[in-house]
């Protein structure tokens, strides 16, 4: 079996800590506790590794978050893999900060990243785990607060919830999605 898991964020050190960008900085952490290295390549930085019997890629698209689909599209084309395979790793103002939330499918939700991908892809049917960045922002000013940096404090807790994001990835490369759901959303 094979998994493309891909962080949604934006390339360059000036979004590395942002919030916008907590989908590369998940599957940095998953690279760094795999022992892989991303790779520049076509369309992203990719790393390659295996885990309990499955071939996982991790990609970092190199489109900009608004162009991500264009990417995800291509690995996927790539590697043959089936959008059932794919999990994607994003932002989501919605949520209260720290809160995950693992869905099968639905809607983009406002997000453009996510809205892109559909629109690629053709269907909005490919797993997607939404990270809660809140939303404290007066009105106007979400693109401000999604491209913020994390607050000391709030990077304090980002070794725990990168944890977290990382059972997810491998409970859903192994037990499959919905298992996962039931298992890590309650």
């Amino acid at each position: 079996m094979k998994y493309l898991i891909v962080g949604l964020g934006n390339i360059g050190p000036e979004y590395k800590n942002t919030r916008h960008n907590i989908g590369f900085m998940a599957v940095d952490e998953i690279a760094k506790k795999q022992g892989v290295t991303f790779k520049v390549d076509k369309l992203g930085s990719v790393a390659d590794f295996k885990f309990k019997g499955r071939s996982i890629t991790l990609l970092k698209p190199s489109t900009y978050m608004n162009l991500s689909g264009k990417a995800v599209r291509y690995w996927m084309q790539q590697l043959k893999i089936t959008p059932e395979n794919i999990f994607i790793i994003t932002d989501d103002i919605s949520l209260p900060y720290l809160k995950l939330r693992l869905r099968p499918k639905g809607s983009a939700g406002g997000h453009n990243g996510l809205k892109n991908i559909q629109e690629v892809l053709e269907s909005d049917e490919y797993p997607r785990l939404k990270i809660g960045v809140g939303s404290e922002f007066s009105k106007g000013k979400q693109v401000d607060y999604v491209l913020g940096d994390f607050s000391s404090d709030e990077m304090i807790d980002m070794a725990l919830l990168l944890d977290k994001v990382n059972a997810f990835v491998e409970s859903f490369c192994t037990i499959g999605i919905e298992k996962t759901m039931n298992f890590h959303n309650n």
